[in-house]
């Protein structure tokens, strides 16, 4: 008996077991401990080696989901070699009536965990222990392989949905002043509040994804029009410039504007969680110029600029969510 073997082996079965629960299932919980790690490494690593292009920030994303998926696999495979290997005898060539060795052990646990056929070798000595731990490992490589599997076609439904959120947004305007003056009918704002409500069901949506999958941050797109964190910093002050910026009866419903500035900080309040950290610097205020060009009434720069020094936190938070995507702020001059 090697004991040491047996304590490795279960103690790598543990932290894959309980890093696929934490990442699939727990949904405040974010990414286990493991893949939280793999993540976050894999992201730097990726902007330090490509100084943040796009192009090659954009192969992010998959990377961590591949890596994740082969973490988890292998974690579980090599535990259970170590479980095995912890009694010499536990296992037997079925050819040859010997023992199997290291590359023996290796195989027996692939193929009882992805096929739960039949191959070279089988449980022998110990009889109905190795038998159950071979039950056991044909379980856990079907139960969590296809829970890792499902994992990723549920990342990649919320990718696409991210994605979807950032075109509509953009669609508008790429950055706030544009899109309140796309918004503008020549009197009101009347056209853009049912947008605004399908925005903010969107948004809403987007930051219980990003709760649930915090490797969605890590999807990086090639072009700023499908980036999210972008969409959502030029969302969040175009309504700043409804709530602060336009006298009321020519604003769109307030009530909708608030719901839509709820919906962009619970978003914030998400990706807080998974460590951005606001920028110490002020992101640039809307040019109100640019909405009076339009005849878009407005009130004076001063009134604003009081305004947008109360929301200097919120301001601050977005501009590292923009930043924390390798963006910059605003990412489209108009």
């Amino acid at each position: 008996m090697q004991p040491l073997y047996l304590v490795v082996g279960i103690g790598l079965l543990l932290a894959a077991f309980v890093d696929i629960l934490w990442t699939t299932l727990w949904v405040d919980g974010g990414s286990g401990p493991l893949s939280g790690r793999l993540t976050t490494g894999v992201w730097y690593g990726l902007r330090t080696l490509t100084g943040d292009r796009n192009k090659a920030l954009s192969l992010a994303g998959p990377l961590i989901l591949t890596l994740t998926l082969a973490m988890w696999i292998g974690l579980i495979w090599i535990g259970w070699t170590f479980v095995f290997a912890s009694y010499p005898l536990a296992l037997v060539n079925t050819r040859t009536g010997g023992t199997a060795d290291w590359a023996g052990r290796f195989y027996y646990v692939a193929y009882t965990m992805f096929t739960d056929g039949n191959g070279d070798y089988s449980p022998t000595y110990g009889g109905d222990v190795w038998e159950i731990a071979s039950s056991f490992t044909t379980a856990s490589g079907m139960a969590f392989v296809t829970l890792g599997v499902s994992y990723i076609l549920s990342v990649l439904g919320a990718v696409s949905d991210k994605r979807s959120f950032a075109s509509t947004v953009s669609g508008l305007g790429g950055r706030s002043e544009a899109f309140v003056r796309a918004g503008w009918n020549g009197e009101n704002f009347d056209g853009l509040e049912l947008t605004l409500e399908s925005l903010s069901d969107d948004l809403s949506t987007l930051a219980e994804q990003h709760k649930s999958y915090p490797i969605l941050h890590y999807y990086h797109s090639e072009q700023s029009e499908q980036a999210s964190a972008v969409a959502v910093s030029v969302l969040d002050e175009s309504l700043t410039l409804f709530r602060y910026a336009i006298p009321d009866e020519h604003s769109p419903d307030p009530a909708i504007v608030e719901s839509t500035r709820s919906s962009a900080r619970s978003y914030i309040d998400t990706l807080d969680e998974s460590f951005i950290e606001p920028k110490p610097a002020v992101p640039r205020s809307p040019d109100l110029d640019r909405l009076r060009e339009d005849d878009i009434p407005t009130g004076s720069d001063q009134e604003f600029a009081e305004a947008l020094a109360e929301l200097t936190d919120r301001r601050r938070h977005l501009l590292g969510v923009v930043e924390a995507d390798a963006w910059e702020w605003p990412p489209v001059e108009e």
